[in-house]
């Protein structure tokens, strides 16, 4: 049964789910859409084994959804990331009298290998900034765009969304700190350097005006159509940079991110402090940068150490 042919019963209670989602647990827009997804897989499933309504879910339908995403050769990642969901819906199903019990106890998910983010050396990305900041020198809208955007991403380690979605009214500029919106909707205030500063100030004073128009509102960051940069774009913005520099590693805006925490505990910062820089609910969640942090020190004491 496909995902449009789902029972009148698996449509509504996805309806709730949403709902709860979004209302409840506080989930941004694209979360909820993953989390629907899954458990949507999950229910086409069901419906194939003659479960056809979300009351009579059990462990062994959930398990021979496992099965069936490993005969699909469905990546590791993928599998677990399906299992979280399910065991969110299946939690809140309990908790709702969807379902008797939570059938999803009992259920194991795959281990996914973990895998360190890719990070640059402080010499990298200074040559990364140091190549956006020569283009900018012509000073075209779009060069002093890139770089106020490439200089706030690493300067404040904010996500790419919390980048598109910065207003005007969210820059401190003399105090130097942006109120950004995160995940779940929570907002922080990070700060960001003299050079970042200037960056966005320039960017603000020349470059948005040559292609602001009424539909620009209070975004910071344009696309030359004067509309709200778009993600993508970003992201595109950040591969083309980094091609100009030797032997730098294919990275996304999100390497700023990672490399931002890890040059901070570098530098002595505390991991709590990291974690409120980051916005991350869970101090685990911060702590992969310190086994980042561990493996440059390995690696530089096998080069340097004389009995390494």
């Amino acid at each position: 049964m496909a995902a449009h042919e789902l029972s009148e019963q698996w449509l509504s209670v996805l309806a709730e789910f949403e709902r709860h989602l979004l209302l409840e647990r506080n989930r941004s827009a694209n979360t909820a859409r993953a989390y629907l997804a899954d458990v949507r897989s999950l229910a086409a499933h069901a419906a194939t084994v003659d479960v056809t309504t979300p009351h009579q879910l059990s462990l062994e339908v959930l398990r021979s959804w496992l099965v069936e995403m490993v005969t699909a050769d469905a990546a590791r990642r993928t599998m677990a990331r399906r299992v979280a969901s399910a065991r969110a819906f299946c939690a809140w199903a309990h908790r709702s009298g969807v379902l008797a019990a939570d059938v999803s106890l009992r259920l194991s998910s795959p281990k996914v290998p973990s895998t360190l983010p890719a990070v640059l050396s402080q010499g990298q990305a200074s040559d990364l900034l140091d190549v956006a900041t020569i283009a900018a020198d012509d000073g075209s809208a779009v060069a002093l765009r890139d770089l106020a955007m490439l200089e706030l991403l690493y300067s404040t380690g904010m996500r790419v969304s919390e980048l598109v979605g910065l207003d005007i009214p969210n820059l401190d500029m003399s105090q130097r700190t942006a109120r950004v919106l995160g995940k779940g909707n929570k907002e922080r205030v990070v700060p960001f350097g003299i050079p970042a500063q200037k960056a966005v100030q320039q960017w603000l004073d020349e470059g948005r005006p040559l292609v602001a128009n009424d539909s620009s509102g209070v975004a910071v960051f344009l696309g030359l159509r004067g509309k709200r940069l778009d993600q993508r774009v970003v992201r595109a913005v950040v591969q083309r940079v980094r091609r100009h520099v030797p032997d730098l590693p294919d990275i996304s805006p999100h390497a700023l991110r990672h490399s931002a925490a890890t040059h901070l505990l570098e530098g002595g910062a505390d991991l709590r402090v990291v974690q409120e820089f980051l916005g991350h609910a869970s101090l685990a969640t911060t702590q992969i940068y310190t086994h980042v942090s561990l493996e440059r020190l390995r690696e530089v004491y096998r080069q340097a150490h004389p009995r390494a």
